[in-house]
C-alpha cells in the first residue's frame, strides 16, 4: 500500500523481537539456530544503519567544504565546455578537442544575435587537443565591441567529412550559487554551471 515503509528501524525490530521472547511457547521455546540467526540479524541492522549516518554526516561535510571551498574561485578565470567567449579587450584563448585528425578547422565567431564577426581558419590540425587565439577584431580587422560572443567549430576530413570537435572556452567567475546540494559556479559570459564542469582554473581573472 501506498504511505506504508516496508524497512524494518532498529527500534521496530528490536520491539518484535522482544515480543517473540515474551510469547513463546515454554513448551517450545524458540529455537536457539534461530534465535542466534535474529541476533546476527539485528547486529547487522544496527551496524547498517550506523554506517548510513556516518555517510551521511560525510556527505554533509563535504558539501559545506566545497560550498566554502566554491567562494574561493571568485574571480578565477576557468577553462569549461561551452561556446559562449567573453571579449574585455584582450585576447581570447578558445580550446578544442578532434576526435580525429582533421583536414580544415574552422571557428567562426558570431554575435548573441547570430551575427558574423570573423572567420579564423587554422588549416589541418592533428587528433587531439588544440588552442585557438581570436585577437577581438572583425573580418577588417577592426576592435570589436567588448561583450559576450558566441564560437562555432566545424572541422572536416581529407573527404569533406565531419569530424567531431568540441570547444572549450575560458570565463571569470563573478558568483556562486547553491542549489538543490550541487554547487554552480556563475561566469561572466552569462553561463551556470555546475561546479564540477569546471576543467582547469587560471590563476587570476581574464
Amino acid at each position: 500500500m501506498d504511505g506504508i515503509n516496508k524497512m524494518v528501524d532498529k527500534q521496530t525490530f528490536l520491539k518484535l523481537f522482544t515480543t517473540q521472547l515474551r510469547y513463546q511457547d515454554p513448551l517450545n521455546p524458540l529455537d536457539n539456530t534461530e534465535f542466534t540467526s535474529q541476533l546476527a540479524q539485528f547486529s547487522s541492522l544496527e551496524q547498517l544503519m550506523d554506517i548510513n549516518t556516518n555517510l551521511t554526516n560525510i556527505i554533509t561535510y563535504q558539501d559545506s567544504l566545497n560550498n566554502a571551498l566554491a567562494t574561493n574561485l571568485i574571480g578565477r578565470a576557468v577553462m569549461i565546455s561551452g561556446e559562449r567567449i567573453q571579449y574585455n579587450g584582450s585576447a581570447v584563448s578558445i580550446g578544442y578537442e578532434l576526435s580525429q585528425p582533421a583536414s580544415t578547422v574552422t571557428a567562426e565567431i558570431i554575435t548573441e544575435l547570430g551575427e558574423h564577426v570573423r572567420t579564423i581558419n587554422l588549416g589541418y590540425r592533428p587528433q587531439g587537443e588544440g588552442e585557438i587565439i581570436w585577437d577581438g577584431t572583425d573580418e577588417s580587422g577592426n576592435p570589436v565591441q567588448e561583450g559576450t560572443y558566441m564560437v562555432e567549430l566545424t572541422a572536416t576530413d581529407e573527404a569533406g567529412n565531419p569530424v567531431s570537435i568540441s570547444s572549450d572556452i575560458e570565463s571569470r567567475i563573478t558568483g556562486v550559487q547553491f542549489k538543490d546540494n550541487i554547487t554552480y559556479i556563475v561566469l561572466e559570459n552569462g553561463m551556470r554551471v555546475p561546479l564540477s564542469e569546471i576543467k582547469a582554473i587560471k590563476e587570476g581573472g581574464v
